[in-house]
């Protein structure tokens, strides 16, 4: 039903209530048996136990879990327990970060009004909103929140804020006509008020017509409820790995069993030979150190003034290729600023933005005092006078108390030295006709120190020309011709086409013996004053985030539910809007199919008067042409599209609750340019997992290779299993987590985002963990041949031999995996942490080689000194030998 198609008979008919009386108690029961109560359902609860249980299909678990089984079948008890605990821990953190998410319906249930007054049986009672059905009579004034969906009968100055709703940056004058039209948007049904919305001046009565979850806020609820999440690129990746080591680790013991048995080896040793490399293939830490890495960029990012809520987010960012921005408080500041003024032909510049009162007049390009220039002392003073709101300091920050735009007419007059205490002094209210949204106009009788008298109105600029009889143009009063009339509108449109929002103001002396009791009497033969146009400025520093972001190849859009002048103009300052770029309107968007939105979808930047259904819209087509799409909000009506985007970003300071609850990041200075700094540290955490990968990985392709060749060539095991074991959860560990660490290259913000469905071996990554690794298992091997060859009865003293040439390998090629070109191009002295964890590997290795009471536990021995020469030499090969040759290519 389109309530505000109707007038007020049809809509009394249609809800089937007693205007002047409201309904009885007994149709009210009659009507909540019918209808239900007015409160927000939530959808089905999966039960706490399957939640907990469906954390535990993740592929990497299952790969946990089979290294679980093989340690224990190796007799390796300790480490099946550590790795049982890893898989137990990272499923309570799933279960519990899931069970956040539900707080999202809970914080929405809160916008509603826990209170309202309505009409029962010819009485006013309050009663509390989840009581409301269809049809009861309900009032309202300043500062209620509306508790159901209303069709407004009676409006007194009444203005309502709507933008956690509608993205509207401004509160909205409402009336209580019917609109004709079919498709309004939400943000123009003016003469309706919307559950969880907060009235911000004068007062009205409505008619309930929707409650619960047919309300504008219920429809949200329900899109928040059935949006789909959607599973990150990092998940992607390791769900891929965890199936590649799974297949390779059974190829391996099915193949070195089948060797072994082939060659006359007895079945059992030979599948604990397999059970050994099926071991070497699955590198048990990688789960854990994942999460530590993320849980490390999730600390850096709390000191760059952003909170993560979920651990793959921060990942995801990193990738990202589209962010989809509200206007409203994200790249503006919500806070109107006056920066253009206009009396006589003339026009003033000021500059400033927020409530802070500094700023410079100037006129054409000119600096200007603003007391040696009449028509603008006079502008800014009547502005000053006829205005409600104040504005106080607290904690460093100018706020104001009352309407948005009265704050910026005040914060411009203060800008040129102008108080509201001080001008009061000189000027006396007499009487005051508050603003109307039916006249457009607010009025004040001022009386100044010589008992002169004179009515100041503000308004809007059409309606104050029509009640004006004279203008005061260059400094003198002269009657409001056709011609300067339309020299008016013209100022007005050229303003207008800046996105600034204009407020007349015009004056009226008062004769000595005429008197004033009535808007009409007041507000007649005015003298046309002047205009004075604002907005809500760009954030300072988002314009340079933009064009960092876009370096980076990501395409940053801006959605809102402002005018679509206002939204073209902010996306151009921004630098958001490119020349060719198209811009879309609600209504348009409501025309399109999901395909054809799809066709457009990628020549689109701004998208103008939007309602929650279209961002979800817009999210989802994004993300049907491959896009990484980041979605950032402060309102209610962004969690639906918070949620459904691969990464929701939401505000912390200006951000409600549901918004905060729905998305995986927020923001705590509400700064657009804050997501820069996470994407950076997004990408180089991915990089940093990718490092990491690459060092584990050709560990353990190297450890395999031993292994396998060693079957090939009919020698006896070249490491034993503990050996393996110890190498993979300590050795590989340490370094591996101090790769995580590690600080961004330098082209890392230079570099277009990863196409999602980029594998984890993808640029190469595959060849350099084959070819090192490869070199490392053949350095290894020929450790070992070296000693046994010359003495086969000290098999043992040639395993040490082995597993030390094998740590060491990898200790050297850790540094070669912190640049994608060479160990060269790196500093290895700039990841401190990483030197920390090769040293401490080292000695632990040295420990259990050295230490007496280990050597039976590793099956080692002492190592005599000149034999670390043939070590070290061997263990060096792998990384110099490829860095060798990839110098020597680089001229060419």
């Amino acid at each position: 039903m389109k309530w505000y198609e109707l007038g007020e008979k049809a809509i009394v008919e249609v809800t089937k209530t007693d205007r002047q009386h409201g309904l009885t108690h007994k149709e009210v029961k009659a009507r909540q048996q019918q209808q239900g109560f007015n409160e927000l359902t939530e959808g089905e609860k999966k039960p706490a136990i399957l939640v907990f249980v469906e954390q535990f299909k993740d592929f990497m678990v299952l790969v946990l879990l089979a290294a679980t089984l093989i340690s224990g079948l190796l007799g390796e008890y300790i480490d099946a327990i550590a790795i049982i605990a890893i898989v137990v821990i990272n499923g309570f953190l799933g279960f519990f970060q899931e069970r956040k998410a539900e707080k999202s319906l809970h914080a929405l249930k809160e916008l509603s009004a826990p209170q309202v007054a309505a009409m029962r049986e010819g009485k006013w009672v309050k009663l509390p909103s989840k009581e409301l059905v269809v049809g009861d009579i309900v009032k309202f004034s300043s500062g209620d929140r509306i508790g159901a969906d209303l069709r407004i009968m009676e409006a007194k100055s009444l203005e309502i804020e709507e933008s956690a709703l509608t993205g509207e940056s401004l509160p909205v004058a409402k009336q209580i006509k019917a609109l004709p039209g079919d498709e309004v948007p939400l943000g123009d049904q003016d003469n309706m008020a919307f559950m969880g919305t907060l009235v911000t001046r004068g007062s009205g009565t409505g008619i309930v017509v929707g409650i619960g979850m047919k309300t504008a806020m219920g429809q949200i609820a329900d899109l928040l409820q059935n949006a789909e999440v959607m599973i990150t690129p990092l998940q992607r990746k390791l769900e891929q790995l965890g199936k590649i080591l799974i297949v390779v680790a059974l190829a391996l013991t099915v193949l070195v069993v089948g060797i072994g048995v082939l060659q006359g080896h007895d079945l059992y040793s030979m599948f604990l030979a397999g059970v050994s490399l099926a071991v070497a293939a699955i590198p048990e830490g990688l789960p854990a150190i994942v999460t530590v890495a993320l849980s490390l960029g999730v600390q850096r990012m709390i000191k760059q003034r952003s909170i993560v809520r979920k651990l793959p987010a921060v990942e995801t960012l990193g990738c990202a290729s589209v962010i989809c921005s509200d206007k409203t408080g994200t790249l503006t500041q919500n806070k109107m600023t006056v920066t253009h003024l206009w009396s006589g032909g003339m026009t003033w510049r000021v500059s400033g933005t927020g409530y802070e009162p500094t700023g410079v007049f100037s006129r054409e390009e000119r600096e200007v005092d603003t007391r040696s220039e009449k028509p603008l002392q006079q502008l800014l003073v009547f502005g000053l006078l006829c205005n409600q709101t104040s504005i106080s300091r607290k904690d460093k920050e100018y706020v104001i108390d009352g309407d948005p735009t009265e704050a910026a007419l005040l914060v411009a007059a203060m800008k040129a030295g102008l108080t509201k205490e001080n001008i009061q002094k000189q000027f006396t209210i007499i009487e005051e006709f508050p603003f109307d949204s039916t006249r457009k106009m607010m009025s004040v009788v001022i009386e100044d120190a010589s008992n002169k008298r004179y009515v100041i109105t503000k308004g809007a600029p059409d309606v104050l020309l029509v009640n004006s009889k004279n203008i005061l143009w260059e400094s003198r009063q002269q009657t409001l011709s056709v011609t300067v009339h339309n020299e008016v509108k013209g100022a007005i449109d050229q303003l207008a086409s800046q996105a600034l929002r204009t407020i007349a103001i015009a004056y009226r002396p008062l004769g000595d013996h005429e008197s004033v009791h009535t808007e009409n009497e007041a507000e007649k033969d005015l003298t046309f004053l002047g205009l004075q146009g604002m907005i809500d400025p760009p954030r300072p520093e988002v314009k340079q985030a933009v064009k960092e972001c876009r370096d980076a190849g990501i395409k940053t859009v801006m959605i809102t539910g402002d005018h679509v002048i206002t939204a073209q103009a902010i996306a151009k300052q921004l630098g958001i809007l490119p020349k060719n770029g198209q811009v879309l309107e609600g209504t348009d968007l409501s025309k399109m199919t999901q395909e054809e939105l799809e066709e457009v979808v990628d020549d689109v930047y701004v998208y103008a008067r939007v309602s929650p259904e279209h961002k979800l819209k817009i999210v989802k087509a994004l993300q049907a042409k491959d896009h990484i799409v980041a979605m950032t909000g402060d309102g209610v009506n962004d969690a639906p599209a918070i949620k459904a985007a691969d990464i929701g970003i939401a505000m912390g300071i200006t951000g409600t609750d549901v918004a905060k609850e729905a998305s995986s990041l927020v923001l705590l200075d509400d700064n657009f340019a804050t997501i820069k700094s996470a994407i950076k540290e997004g990408r180089n955490i991915y990089e940093n997992i990718r490092k990491f990968i690459r060092y584990l990985l050709a560990s353990n392709v190297g450890e395999i290779l031993v292994m396998l060749f060693a079957m090939i060539l009919a020698l006896p095991l070249p490491l034993v299993p503990i050996q393996i074991l110890w190498v993979n959860l300590v050795t590989d560990g340490l370094p591996a987590m101090a790769l995580g660490l590690d600080q961004p290259e330098d082209n890392v913000m230079k570099r277009h985002p990863r196409h999602p469905r980029e594998g984890i071996f993808a640029r190469g990554l595959g060849w350099k963990v084959v070819s090192r690794g490869f070199l490392i298992g053949a350095a290894t091997l020929t450790a070992f041949m070296i000693v046994y060859d010359n003495d086969p009865d000290r098999l043992q003293y040639a395993q040490t031999i082995a597993f030390a040439t094998l740590v060491m390998a990898q200790l050297i090629h850790v540094f070669d995996c912190r640049s994608e070109k060479s160990i060269f191009d790196r500093n290895p002295f700039q990841n401190l942490y990483l030197v920390g964890a090769v040293i401490s590997s080292i000695i632990l290795m040295l420990v259990a080689i050295y230490y007496p009471p280990l050597q039976p536990i590793f099956h080692t021995m002492a190592i005599a000194p000149r034999e670390w020469l043939v070590i070290l030499g061997l263990a060096s090969l792998p990384t110099f030998l490829l860095a060798g040759s990839l110098l020597t290519r680089k001229p060419s």
